[in-house]
């Protein structure tokens, strides 16, 4: 039988794990839609800063959304046996 693992060892429940992904992809996704319309109305650098911004979101938006978080599992700390002062052996 393994040890009981510690709940500070186990990872991100997959249904909060889709839920940040859905709410990353969502803002991406409204920023672009933000630069998309910018680009109807600013002029200059600005429009190549909207247009930089539409065309590339997209990309950020789905790969951010594809990577599943996975915490590091880290083994927690195992207690040892006690060691009593030397006054205290005799």
């Amino acid at each position: 039988m393994g040890r009981p693992m510690s709940i500070t060892a186990l990872p991100v429940s997959a249904d909060d794990d889709r839920r940040r992904r859905f709410i990353s992809y969502t803002v991406m996704m409204c920023i672009r839609v933000a630069c998309v319309i910018a680009c109807l109305f600013v002029t200059g650098w600005w429009q190549l800063l909207c247009l930089l911004g539409a065309v590339v979101l997209p990309y950020l938006a789905v790969t951010v959304a594809n990577v599943a978080r996975t915490r590091q599992s880290e083994e927690p700390e195992t207690v040892g046996p006690l060691e009593l002062p030397e006054s205290w052996r005799e």
